[in-house]
């Protein structure tokens, strides 16, 4: 039987080899790929998140984790994909424009994608416009926004009644990064915050009804 425990804590020491050989030995063994992605990969990454929350783990850990996530689904993918197994959500992500970090960003496309979200990622300095076209082409039902300067926090609340405005009433906002914080987010009508990056899969998780 495939060692899928093996798998999770592979992605825990952020072994990538390891990870990736284990994989396809439970792919190997025609063990399904949605229980190797959910008592595997998404497993391990779980485990990081929760640490990561207490503070046991840090963004180094995080991100050598998450890259021996990456490897086991590189190898996972298109067999998700022909099995039709379904992302829990879609999610559109970006840092709002006039700002240009992305540590942060990355690290919640991480969070997200391990915990079984589809992930569009606009980068950074993205506009209203070019987030609301992201979601009209993805379909994607949460959108997530990074900012860490407090000057350009004022681009979220534009975000938010640019979508309003749109008439795209089925997509939920969320908000974080270092400034912000809940009361900003219910200040400009956002449906969600997250403090940190392990958070905001809970938070879209909620978001998104799954």
């Amino acid at each position: 039987m495939a060692d899928l425990k093996g798998i999770a804590e592979a992605i825990i020491k952020g072994d990538r080899d390891t990870t990736a050989a284990k994989v396809d030995e439970a792919i190997k063994e025609n063990i399904a790929a949605e229980q190797i992605l959910n008592e595997g990969l998404m497993a391990g990454m779980s485990v990081i998140g929760e640490r990561f929350k207490k503070n046991e783990v840090y963004v180094p850990e995080v991100l050598i984790a998450a890259r021996a996530m990456k490897a086991g689904m590189d190898l996972l993918q298109p067999l998700l994909a022909a099995a039709g197994v379904e992302p829990v959500g879609r999610v559109v992500l970006g840092t709002v424009k006039g700002d240009l970090h992305d540590i942060g960003k990355n690290l919640v496309r991480m969070m997200l994608q391990g915990g079984g979200f589809e992930v569009i990622d606009c980068g950074i300095d993205v506009s209203a416009e070019k987030f609301i076209e992201s979601i009209k082409e993805s379909g994607a039902k949460v959108l997530a926004m990074s900012a860490l300067l407090t000057t350009t926090m004022p681009q979220m609340a534009e975000v938010v009644k640019s979508i309003k405005d749109a008439g795209i009433a089925d997509v939920k906002t969320m908000i974080g990064g270092a400034p912000v914080t809940q009361a900003y987010a219910d200040e400009i009508g956002a449906d969600g915050y997250a403090p940190d990056a392990a958070s905001a899969v809970d938070t879209a998780k909620e978001l998104a009804g799954s």
